[in-house]
């Protein structure tokens, strides 16, 4: 952002303490140090240098410590999880606020928000046989890569003006190298099916030779790889200048069997920093641009959140394999706990889980040391992570703990990524630093059919799905979720989830929440949870992951019309199945080949390998499953639409909310369908503050706002009557403020009031009891005439 530190400490001199050589340290953390915009870090020497007035500087690099550059961009020493090596780990300066609403029951509101690193999983980079595995990777280093492109292709470079760079050029990014060799349907037919002879193996090799190559090697990286020799034979784990190399793997999905699938991660990942921002109870609002510090669009509206608990309701799925969720076992190791559905272990127990060496040394320490402790103690009972109570002879499916907020409990990580924000956007020491909601990524409980149980499917999506603000509203307002354990069957949970909240009839709050979509223009994406298809469980790996790549998203990546235009989300239409039509066009677009090419390698060396055709298209799994699927949802969505109709609060929704209530029980709307533009129209933003019933829900915040300022004016005269009140009357000079609040009135009933709160909420009409004021006629019934 061209800002260099003089700038820091001129303008963060509250909290920046500034040193001599040209460095600060922060005056309220002192883990964060903030270097020159032009210092480099060195492993080697483990030292940060710059150069400051002509004189070299230099600070320990430090494991410990945050190192924030002028950008906002920050570093941090780090250990890697499994190999004896260290890195330096580079964050972004600006982050993205990922917000997961009407996320049904065991959908991923929490697992959004963990970090992945518990679930990565670390393993050496094997060699089947050296000579030959060297063999390929020298062919793969020295072929012309110019061929590979299809005749037709819309990406196919013009080689006339910059020949095709080798995979070892240093103008060949890592990035562009897992591309390259990932199959293509810009690529031809015989490129596709060489590379798909390539063993994964050899991938995996070629990436870390990529990962580690420098450009004075000139192409000779045999001389820096090798392997041991062993009994006179050549070992299978590859070695970097005598040191093994390790790779990280992650879990993403099940197969037939319930084995876990693990696929190698990029060599240089590292996973995201994350601040949990809500779980099952959030509070936002809606605010206009123009009322906002910053680089924020004033014809825009934006959509900011807050969490509402304290501790949050816990479950945690993989905790029973012992060692893997390390937040979890950290969490149960400490004082003052709530456990629900834990085993309470007795002495015995508590001695036999201990004695069971090979288990207990999967535990994490935090865990080992609770459990020894309560051996050493004179309590009686102990709480294991990976014990669940026991019901009629099984474990629960449903363990629960109260969590403390990570960011109560750790708020170094969120000051540090304020101050890291602050830096990256250029703001005054003084200014607010606003977090507005940067993507929609509600998570579906996806089940397959059990034709024994009376469940049918609702597997039906793939791991992620867009759909336009009418399809998803839908969705919303069905809130239909699979079988999971948080849950006793399957079915609706209430409009936006919320039908065990509610204090107000649920009719109030779709109006709200559907103003605030058309209002802030959120692309409404959705992850699934439980199953993809029949066949493929997933559990919460694919609500872990989502947000990795979400992070490493440009907003116009990210952007629904891009990605529509590039193919990179394919539009599911209705079709014919033995004899009726399946309305597969309601859920939206799904992610394609071309969008898992093109982003998944940023994360993995061999993304098409992670989600497949049959992850891609859940149909090719069971086809009779898939039509009952979409059935079901229909079925549902009519179903619930229908409670609408029967208690008249659907005479209360607004015009576009009594559009899709209508098409969700009878398929039509005063003669238009889901498809029709002109219905189509009413959910964009442009249409919403053209409407009357926008304007009506304007005057009904005005008469609100009336109502509570007439209260306080009342209030405080009253007050000021009484003579034992006279001394506080002086004193807070509540005659100013009887004063002030008259003006608001007075200003409450102007235009100007309107159009400064246009782009908000406002308020719904029908709760506000008060009529209409002069010279605005009461709300009709709904029309878009």
């Amino acid at each position: 952002n061209g800002r260099t530190f003089a700038d820091v400490q001129r303008d963060y001199s509250e909290f920046v303490d500034a040193r001599p050589e040209g460095y600060g340290v922060d005056r309220y953390c002192d883990k964060l140090v903030y270097i020159p915009e032009h210092a480099k870090a060195s492993l080697y020497d483990q030292k940060i240098h710059w150069q400051h007035h002509g004189v070299q500087h230099d600070i320990p690099l430090e494991p410990n410590k945050v190192y924030m550059a002028p950008s906002g961009y920050r570093l941090q020493m780090e250990k890697h999880p499994s190999a004896p090596s260290w890195r330096l780990i580079g964050s972004s300066g600006d982050g993205i606020v990922c917000h997961k609403p009407c996320t049904v029951s065991g959908g991923g509101k929490s697992e959004i928000s963990k970090s992945l690193r518990d679930y990565m999983l670390s393993g050496p980079i094997f060699v089947h046989k050296l000579e030959r595995d060297f063999a390929k990777l020298d062919e793969l280093f020295s072929k012309d890569y110019s061929v590979r492109w299809r005749e037709d292709s819309l990406d196919k470079p013009d080689y006339s003006k910059r020949a095709s760079r080798p995979l070892l050029s240093p103008q060949r990014s890592l990035g562009s190298v897992i591309k390259l060799l990932t199959p293509s349907r810009d690529y031809t037919d015989d490129y596709n099916a060489w590379l798909k002879e390539i063993p994964g193996s050899i991938y995996a090799m070629a990436f870390i030779i990529k990962r580690f190559s420098k450009p004075e090697w000139n192409g000779d990286w045999r001389q820096h790889f090798s392997v041991d020799v062993i009994n006179g034979e050549p070992g299978h784990e590859l070695k970097f200048h005598n040191r093994k190399l390790v790779g990280m793997y992650l879990r993403v999905g099940l197969d037939s069997e319930r084995r876990w699938q693990t696929y190698k991660l990029r060599q240089d990942f590292a996973a995201a920093n994350k601040i949990q921002l809500e779980d099952d109870i959030t509070a936002s609002v809606v605010v206009p641009g123009r009322f906002l510090h910053g680089d924020f669009s004033t014809e825009d509206s934006y959509k900011f959140v807050a969490n509402c608990e304290y501790r949050l309701f816990q479950r945690p799925d993989d905790a029973v394999h012992r060692g893997l969720d390390k937040q979890t076992e950290l969490d149960i190791s400490r004082d003052d706990n709530f456990f629900c559905n834990f085993e309470p272990l007795d002495r015995e127990a508590g001695k036999a889980v201990v004695a069971d060496v090979l288990n207990f040394d999967s535990y994490t320490k935090p865990m080992q040391s609770l459990l020894q402790d309560f051996l050493q103690s004179d309590s009686s009972y102990v709480v294991s992570s990976a014990h669940p109570r026991i019901v009629d002879g099984k474990p629960s499916k449903n363990p629960r703990y109260l969590q403390n907020r990570p960011d109560l409990s750790a708020p170094e990580e969120s000051y540090i990524a304020m101050r890291s924000v602050a830096l990256f956007r250029g703001l005054a020491a003084n200014a607010p630093i606003h977090l507005p909601v940067s993507a929609v990524l509600s998570g579906r409980r996806n089940n397959p059919p059990d034709k024994e149980m009376g469940i049918r499917s609702l597997a039906v999506y793939n791991p992620i799905h867009y759909q336009d603000l009418p399809e998803l509203f839908m969705d919303y307002i069905c809130s239909l979720t699979g079988k999971s354990p948080s849950t006793t069957g399957a079915g609706s949970e209430g409009a936006l989830t919320k039908s065990p909240f509610n204090a107000v009839l649920p009719i109030h709050d779709l109006n709200a929440a559907l103003v605030s979509m058309i209002l802030t223009d959120l692309g409404g994406f959705s992850t699934a949870a439980g199953f993809v298809g029949s066949d493929v469980e997933v559990g919460h790996d694919i609500s872990f992951l989502v947000p990795e790549l979400w992070c490493r998203l440009s907003p116009g990546e990210r952007d629904p019309k891009f990605l529509i235009r590039e193919g990179m989300l394919q539009k599911l239409e209705d079709y014919e199945y033995q004899g009726r039509t399946i309305q597969a066009s309601r859920l939206g677009y799904r992610i394609t080949v071309r969008f898992v090419r093109r982003f998944f390698g940023r994360l993995f060396d061999n993304p098409d390998k992670v989600f497949d055709t049959r992850i891609l298209c859940p149909e090719t799994q069971d086809e009779e499953g898939y039509a009952d699927g979409v059935d079901h949802i229909v079925e549902s969505q009519r179903k619930v639409a229908q409670h609408y109709f029967e208690d008249g609060s659907y005479n209360l929704a607004c015009p576009p909310l009594q559009a899709l209530l209508s098409i969700m029980v009878d398929g039509q709307w005063q003669g238009m369908t889901l498809d029709n533009a002109q219905l189509r129209q009413q959910f964009t933003r442009s249409s919403l503050l053209a409407s009357d019933w926008y304007r009506d829900r304007l005057d009904a915040k005005r008469r609100a706002d009336i109502q509570l300022w007439q209260r306080h004016r009342r209030y405080l005269k009253q007050y000021c009557t009484k003579a034992t009140h006279a001394d506080v009357v002086r004193r807070m000079d509540l005659e100013a403020r009887i004063k002030q609040a008259s003006e608001r009135l007075e200003f409450f009933k102007t235009d100007e009031y309107l159009k400064r709160i246009e782009g908000t909420l406002g308020t719904d009409p029908a709760l506000v009891r008060e009529s209409t004021p002069a010279g605005r006629p009461a709300p009709q019934p709904a029309s878009l005439q």
